[in-house]
């Protein structure tokens, strides 16, 4: 879309403690890769960044050597974002680098309700950088690492190295059940190539391509859960506020290695009870809007700190083109994107990634919204 071209796209760059997010800024901040990015972080002194790489810093912002510039935030994004905006010359991104502990979904919601961000800036994808080594571990003692993987619109799974495939396919396996939206890009010192997790287009409707699971892994037990999905989807700064992410995956680089034949890492995965999960759902009958309305808006209502994020295409029922909707939290936005094609399938299909997700009762409750 025209009136989101001009806008500054922001990553939110999320992940635990040692997980390889200081690697991963500071390869931004000092690669030549010819582009203007400004990286904000919670506290510069943590990010070590070699001295000499700086150029010269006014009270908060520090040059480098590569043209990118780093600030720190102590309070107010809002503040900080739109002063980046005022100097001189234009970024082609922005990164916002979350504390360890923290839910990225604040963060992100801050790009869809505060309106001088949203005429400058627009939310581009929430990244989670995780470590394999560690996990498991983290996922079993901590809500935030949990929290930070459903919500991503991409995973650079870093540490690859310290790793065997086999509990790697494991590791794959349990976070496609806990978001089956989000790529994993594997990552040795966070090599992940730049353009893979930067200019996502995350967050724009018209980029929900497809939410057709893959199955990557069909001769694995629990392969329903471990199926991931291509979803291009996202927003743009409409005004949900959304923690959202859109991934815009196109199969890239999930499939590696995935192993067919033994059938240990589904089984393994399906022994964790994570409280996050991810629920597909497909319809094959046109909905009727009005009842899929009412039904999504009673959902929220109900259950909405529970549903971190949801993302959908619909077969509307005297519609010819396609209800694409995602949804954060309890805010919902929607929009009716291009035409069915002729010949193509029509089909309705739903992701629902959160807590306490009762997979029967969404069923019905979908399937009761078909039309008549």
């Amino acid at each position: 879309m025209s009136d989101t071209a001009s806008l500054i796209p922001v990553t939110v760059l999320t992940g635990y403690l040692g997980a390889g997010k200081t690697t991963l800024l500071n390869r931004i901040l000092t690669e030549d890769h010819g582009k203007k990015y400004a990286v904000i972080v919670n506290e510069f002194g943590e990010i070590g960044i070699d001295n000499e790489l700086i150029i010269g810093a006014d009270e908060e912002v520090f040059e480098m050597n590569n043209g990118c510039v780093c600030c720190t935030v102590r309070g107010d994004l809002i503040r900080v974002v739109a002063g980046l905006m005022k100097r001189k010359g234009k970024f082609d991104a922005i990164i916002i680098e979350t504390t360890g502990l923290a839910d990225p979904g604040p963060v992100a919601q801050t790009f869809f309700v505060d309106d001088e961000l949203k005429a400058k800036a627009r939310l581009d994808s929430v990244t989670t950088v995780v470590d394999a080594k560690h996990i498991l571990l983290r996922l079993s003692d901590s809500k935030e690492a949990r929290e930070q993987i459903a919500f991503a619109d991409q995973i650079v799974l870093n540490k690859a190295d310290l790793v065997s495939p086999e509990d790697m396919r494991m590791i794959e396996a349990r976070i496609r059940r806990m978001n089956p939206l989000a790529p994993i890009h594997r990552a040795t010192r966070s090599n992940v190539p730049l353009s893979a997790i930067l200019g996502r287009g995350g967050f724009d409707l018209e980029r929900i391509v497809e939410l057709e699971p893959d199955f990557l892994n069909p001769a694995h037990g629990e392969a329903g859960h471990v199926h991931d999905e291509h979803c291009g989807h996202d927003h743009h700064g409409h005004d949900h506020h959304g923690d959202d992410h859109g991934h815009d995956h196109h199969g890239h680089d999930h499939g590696h290695d995935h192993d067919h034949g033994h059938d240990h890492s589904g089984n393994v995965a399906a022994t964790y009870d994570d409280d996050i999960k991810g629920v597909s759902l497909r319809l094959d009958r046109p909905v009727d809007a009005q009842a899929v309305t009412k039904w999504l808006n009673d959902l929220l209502a109900e259950q909405g700190p529970d549903i971190l994020r949801a993302k959908g295409i619909l077969d509307v029922k005297g519609e010819d083109k396609r209800l694409v909707f995602q949804a954060v939290h309890m805010i919902l936005e929607g929009d009716l994107q291009r035409e069915w094609r002729t010949g193509e399938e029509r089909y309705s299909r739903m992701v629902f990634i959160g807590r306490n997700l009762d997979e029967a009762k969404l069923r019905a409750g979908f399937e009761a919204t078909a039309a008549a």
